[in-house]
């Protein structure tokens, strides 16, 4: 349901009266150049009908409704439509032009600024029509789907739904004219059957577009709501101290999404087994398990093929992999690793440690005040003595997002290899590493809505061929003799012993649940999430943010003046709300700043605007010393 943002409420007496703050609902036909966004409409080449119920400022909150049963409730009035007269300024068109369509006389205007101002508005309840010479052969019976008007009265309203305003009685559409022929159909869209088109034609797309709660968002075929989005993890509705759980620590790890926690279930039940080994039922069941769920990995990242994907516990253990098995064959005396100021501990200790090993040099690209890396000096660091680069896609710390394709780039033009850390971007943005370029990626499935203890390391493939096992022991051997072993292939040579198999299979359901959501979805909605809050806290007293880079990840850290980190991260606690204070294991990015920590909130798709009006309201709080914080 595509509504535009209303100027303000209808003038009175133009419409029904509505609930306070909605304008009416309105019939729009959609452009001759142009696909309706209505399948089964499109399908039976019958003009489209949006729905509007655009909410004005100072309406009430669409979340509030239960998605579902607003769902219903528009699919029944847009059937109710379907099968309504033409309105007259939609007249009856052919299926290449409306522009040669004049509104009649007798339809009224609407109001300013109602959405879908384009379109009649529904008024007086209509009259009978006129019988309909010319009925299409293409309906059922060979009757119109115009040839009665809406019966809103057999739809089943909620109480309350619309506070008062009751569509079955108080709402209409105005009577078409007679039409003399009904709208050829298209031949690509023609029905060989008429028994293939119902009487009643089933809206089967919408956009759901309030005007200031971005809780709720129409972006694509289906609605974004992250109201609908947190039932469907069930630790969300758990209390805390007394007050609901909001839960903005996802930088350090995401909640888990039921259909997780049931294929974790299924597996245990039903499948659990050691894999590769055995020749039995549930040998065989568990291979495919985690094998597929290798697969769901290959195909989120857009790698080339299943065998480049190696399980590790996390982004921590699939960076030692890299520094212990590609590091120690090709880092040499002399050579240089770079890295940024913005890295995790966990991307600054193993390289560290292979330099300290090897004599080589560790250097460092600096940022700005804004957390942003200085990619003229980062290129300075770049010459034929680096062999590889190690950066984050985006600072757990700051949230800043770094421009990762220029900067692997650049690496490449001076002959190194490059390992992207992508713990904090493979939940927030589409990740394409044949795109980007990199040799190496690795992330952590606990910070993807997966359990803990399962990460994945994606590598070319030449690069993993001649990289030497890691770890010895089963599972990675082809032959063992006392003399001499001989290792299996990647990506088998990497993963020695019994592998996290139930949190392998849990990984790969957890990105197809946030596939099925949809990562470019999620991305459009946390930036407008992370706008809002940006604003909101920086209404705070006394707050200040760190990390304030134009191109960031839903990462918000701050400081309050007078508030030590921990002290405020217990108190939130207090109101029900999680988050981290402390250091994010990144402190020489803090330090930077002239910080040893901050307090740092962090996004998920399940965070909503109530959410971040629950932080800002107890920080309002913390700072003007009222009680309530304990």
């Amino acid at each position: 349901m595509s509504t535009s943002d209303p100027k303000g409420p209808a003038s009175a007496g133009s419409s029904p009266s509505l609930p306070e703050g909605y304008a009416p609902l309105t019939t729009q036909l959609p452009r001759a150049n142009e696909t309706p966004n209505f399948p089964t409409a499109a399908a039976a080449s019958t003009p489209g009908i949006a729905l509007a119920a655009a909410r004005v400022p100072g309406g009430p909150s669409l979340p509030d409704f239960d998605p579902m049963t607003l769902t219903r409730v528009i699919s029944q009035m847009a059937n109710e439509m379907f099968s309504a007269p033409i309105p007259p300024a939609m007249g009856a068109p052919g299926p290449q032009d409306v522009s040669s369509l004049a509104p009649s006389a007798s339809a009224p205007s609407p109001p300013a600024g109602a959405a879908g101002s384009t379109a009649p508005m529904m008024t007086s309840p209509p009259e009978t029509p006129a019988a309909m010479p010319n009925p299409s052969p293409n309906v059922p019976g060979g009757s119109s789907p115009f040839d009665a008007p809406p019966n809103f009265s057999a739809i089943e309203f909620p109480p309350d739904l619309f506070g008062g305003f009751d569509p079955s009685k108080d709402l209409s559409l105005p009577v078409a004219p007679p039409i003399a022929e009904m709208p050829q159909i298209p031949a690509q869209n023609e029905i060989k059957s008429p028994a293939a088109v119902p009487p009643a034609l089933s809206l089967e797309s919408f956009e759901i577009v309030p005007h200031d709660d971005i809780s709720i968002r129409g972006l694509g075929r289906e609605p974004f709501d992250a109201n609908v989005i947190k039932r469907e993890f069930p630790i969300l509705s758990e209390p805390v101290h007394g007050k609901r759980l909001v839960w903005l620590d996802n930088a350090a790890t995401t909640q888990k999404p039921q259909a997780v926690i049931d294929r974790l279930k299924f597996f245990y039940e039903h499948e659990n087994s050691n894999i590769h080994r055995a020749a039995h039922t549930l040998a065989a069941k568990a291979t495919d398990a985690y094998e597929s769920a290798r697969e769901s990995v290959r195909r989120f990242i857009k790698a080339p093929q299943a065998k480049d994907i190696v399980f590790v516990r996390g982004t921590t253990e699939g960076i030692n992999l890299v520094a212990q098995s590609w590091g120690r064959k090709n880092i040499t005396q002399g050579d240089e690793i770079v890295i940024t100021w913005l890295e995790h501990h966990a991307n600054i200790v193993p390289w560290q440690m292979l330099c300290q090993e090897k004599g080589a040099r560790l250097r460092v690209a600096p940022v700005d005040d804004r957390g942003q890396v200085l990619l003229d000096e980062y290129e300075k660091l770049l010459n034929t003595k680096t062999r590889l680069v190690a950066f984050t896609q985006v600072s757990n710390a700051l949230g800043t997002i770094t421009p990762a394709k220029e900067m692997i780039d650049m690496a490449h033009r001076h002959g190194a290899t490059v390992l992207l850390d992508g713990a904090q971007s493979v939940s927030h943005m589409p990740v394409d590493v044949q795109e980007l370029g990199c040799d190496f990626f690795v992330f952590s499935g606990h910070k993807v809505f997966a359990p803990t203890g399962i990460g994945a390391v994606y590598g070319k493939s030449d690069l993993l061929e001649h990289m030497p096992p890691w770890q010895g022991g089963g599972n990675m051997i082809q032959d063992v003799t006392f003399e001499r072993t001989t290792y299996q292939g990647p990506p088998f040579r990497f993963e020695a012993g019994t592998g996290n198999i139930a949190d392998a299979v849990g990984l790969g359901a957890a990105l197809d649940w946030l596939s099925k959501v949809g990562v470019e979805r999620v991305e459009r909605y946390e930036h407008e999430l992370l706008e809002y809050a940006t604003k909101e806290l920086r209404a705070v007293d006394g707050l200040t943010m760190i990390g304030t880079a134009p191109n960031k990840a839903g990462v918000l850290s701050f400081i309050l003046a007078g508030q030590k980190t921990e002290e405020v991260g217990g108190m939130l606690d207090q109101e029900g709300i999680a988050v981290r204070s402390g250091h994010h294991c990144a402190q020489p990015i803090l330090r930077r700043f002239g910080l040893e920590a901050t307090v740092r909130a962090s996004l998920a798709p399940y965070n909503t605007m109530g959410d971040i009006d629950a932080l800002v309201a107890a920080l309002h709080r913390l700072q003007s010393g009222r009680s309530g914080m304990r």
